[in-house]
């Protein structure tokens, strides 16, 4: 098992590593970084005295060498916009994220779950039905529609929830359903395949056969090998959940690291959109790195992956 994780590890640190590289060099590749600094109205002189300024005239490699070494003591540089630490400002947005993506794929796996498995034992039943049913609606209902629809009933109409903010827990309600809601069908599909394709397997037939109890066969022999591709792919969602939390962020005026993100980009804040590039990035190698070792620990088969 040690020898998996180091080997894991290695192969999460090169990705990191190569994530971060392009990253880098797809900003300076989309435009000169001086000229959106200094407007499309400064004349020559003033681009060339802020390319000088910020080192852009140095070769792009040199550049990196200098971001990256800064980033690994998590200096991230200045602002351009806020002029503020980048490094403060995302401590400062992240705990809003953290917490709205946590609560976001728990609500996910608690709901998707649970009627993933209900449905494969009951399949063609109404719950399998009404499962299928939020299936589809999850995939076609976009985001900011429902969560639009959140706020004119549960807030203005019914008055239960706040409709925007995160100065309390009620606050994030509405947000983690909508952002839950969104990832539920991927997991309720996959947990439901899963299960239909183990309980056909022979060790569930001889193990009811030998007068095991239903339970015991479901949850610990079915279910343990029907949730490792879920693992798998909660973790995915969760990386994606906190890097693609901006339009929840926006609806519900929740100014975490997404609506960051967001202003930082329409303002030209290269070295904040840099920054935040490689902290979802590392998001989604640390989570598809637990995710393995979760995978290694259910299934010791894929210890000699």
């Amino acid at each position: 098992m040690l020898r998996f994780i180091l080997k894991r590890l290695g192969l999460a640190l090169l990705v990191a590593l190569t994530v971060s590289f392009i990253s880098f060099s797809l900003l300076f590749l989309a435009g000169d970084p001086a000229i959106a600094i200094a407007g499309e109205s400064a004349n020559a002189k003033d681009i060339q005295a802020i390319r000088e300024l910020y080192g852009f005239d140095r070769p792009m490699l040199v550049q990196y060498a200098d971001w990256l070494w800064n980033a690994l003591r998590f200096d991230f540089g200045q602002s351009y916009y806020f002029k503020l630490p980048v490094a403060d400002l995302i401590a400062e947005r992240l705990s809003v994220t953290m917490t709205l993506g946590v609560c976001g794929i728990l609500f996910a796996l608690l709901t998707a779950v649970p009627l993933g498995v209900i449905a494969a034992i009951r399949p063609n039943s109404l719950i399998d039905r009404i499962a299928l049913f939020l299936s589809v609606a999850g995939q076609a209902m976009p985001s900011f529609w429902f969560g639009l629809i959140l706020i004119v009933v549960f807030a203005i109409q019914l008055g239960w929830l706040p409709a925007s903010g995160a100065s309390s827990w009620q606050h994030f309600i509405m947000p983690t359903v909508v952002l839950g809601y969104y990832a539920m069908p991927a997991i309720m599909r996959l947990t439901r395949a899963g299960m239909l394709e183990v309980l056909s397997a022979d060790y569930i037939r001889t193990a009811r056969a030998k007068g095991a109890p239903e339970g015991r066969v479901l949850f610990k022999h079915a279910l343990r090998n029907a949730i490792i591709p879920v693992v798998s792919l909660a973790a995915v969602q969760m990386g994606f959940m906190l890097g693609g939390s901006i339009v929840v962020e926006s609806i519900f005026a929740l100014h975490g690291a997404g609506y960051l993100a967001w202003e930082s980009i329409g303002r030209n804040d290269l070295p904040t959109v840099q920054a935040l590039i490689l902290v979802f990035a590392l998001f989604y190698i640390v989570f598809t790195f637990l995710a393995d070792v979760l995978n290694a620990w259910l299934d010791p088969r894929m210890r000699s992956a």
